[in-house]
């Protein structure tokens, strides 16, 4: 894949790719699906410029970053709709989490660092939890922060809303949602 040499950012997608098979896990299943479109249309723009979007997902206890065996043990009748919205295309990069945080355990950091990245979006679920965890892991590797609020969602949405101001506050991140934005991935550039 061919990134852009003058665009350091890059959409990162969190645990989207799920079996939702715990508690609450319907209702995030719902959230989920609620938030694909918008991260949709960020991919979407990442993908017409050639900027890299990068999904980091639990690895199921299968411990093998290939795409078809996470989404085959994933898919079940609560899962299927948000897979079959938010599924990876062959341009995206794909790596696998054992924890919360996309950076603990992964090769992420290293990944960003070869494609000299300064700028992370991220996306996904749940925003209390992989989310904030990620956006702390990346705040602490001086990575400037986009986390667009209609692009993450968590079971409960007062958390979900309390993750989003710490990380405003605290990490410094952009968390205007994509329509406010007018999510203009250009304008993220740096000058």
């Amino acid at each position: 894949m061919k990134e852009s040499p003058t665009a350091e950012i890059a959409l990162i997608i969190i645990d989207m790719i799920n079996d939702f098979q715990f508690e609450h896990g319907e209702d995030l299943a719902k959230k989920a699906l609620n938030i694909s479109d918008p991260i949709n249309k960020v991919k979407e723009q990442f993908s017409r410029l050639n900027l890299p979007v990068i999904y980091v997902n639990d690895h199921y206890q299968l411990w093998q970053a290939n795409l078809d065996k996470i989404i085959s043990h994933c898919q079940n009748p609560i899962s299927q709709p948000v897979i079959d919205a938010i599924r990876p295309s062959s341009q995206d990069y794909f790596l696998i989490k054992p924890k919360h945080s996309a950076f603990y355990g992964t090769a992420l950091n290293t990944l960003l660092h070869q494609l000299n990245i300064k700028t992370l979006v991220l996306a996904g679920i749940a925003g209390n939890i992989c989310v904030l965890f990620s956006a702390n892991d990346a705040y602490m590797r001086e990575f400037k922060l986009h986390i667009p609020k209609d692009c993450i969602a968590s079971n409960n949405d007062h958390d979900n809303d309390n993750a989003l101001l710490m990380m405003e506050e605290v990490l410094k991140a952009d968390i205007r949602s994509m329509s406010q934005k007018n999510y203009n991935i250009s304008a993220l550039f740096p000058s």
